[in-house]
């Protein structure tokens, strides 16, 4: 870890990881500082890059999007202007929940939540296929999401 967090810190990091919406007198009774204290500690996290941001984690289901798909993407040419035009066109897609740059087989991983495989079908002939510099697509449809965003260990 970095020398700039100490034990308070990264306890603080897991509190906050495991419930966000701690409030910051029960973040600082369970850090075992007071809530001045964990008030500045909690904004230096943030401040240094620590914590990125703060969001509500939906159910998919509940707002109809229960199927997950995972599709590999190989592009036609693997230069930096073909990347950054299918990165560029890729963060505008708002059905993506994740994009990464892959080594092996494939150039990129997208993570995709969409309502069924009918939704699906027709977002991939519409949109997926016809993204910047795309050769072809592998689509694995998600049977059972064993661990998902789990929180990270350190």
């Amino acid at each position: 870890m970095p020398g700039e967090i100490d034990r308070i810190g990264l306890k603080m990091l897991r509190l906050l990881q495991g419930n966000g919406r701690l409030s910051n007198a029960e973040l600082a009774q369970l850090a075992g500082t007071s809530p001045a204290t964990c008030h500045r500690r909690t904004q230096a996290l943030f401040d240094g890059g620590y914590i990125s941001r703060v969001r509500a984690m939906i159910v998919p289901q509940k707002v109809d999007r229960g199927a997950l798909v995972m599709v590999g993407v190989v592009l036609d040419r693997s230069t930096p202007e073909s990347f950054a035009a299918f990165e560029k066109a890729v963060a505008k897609l708002k059905f993506i929940l994740d994009c990464h740059l892959v080594a092996g087989d494939f150039d990129y991983f997208l993570k995709i939540r969409v309502k069924d495989m009918a939704d699906f079908n027709r977002i991939h002939g519409e949109q997926l296929i016809a993204l910047p510099g795309v050769r072809q697509t592998r689509t694995f449809f998600v049977m059972k999401e064993v661990v998902d965003n789990a929180p990270l260990d350190f």
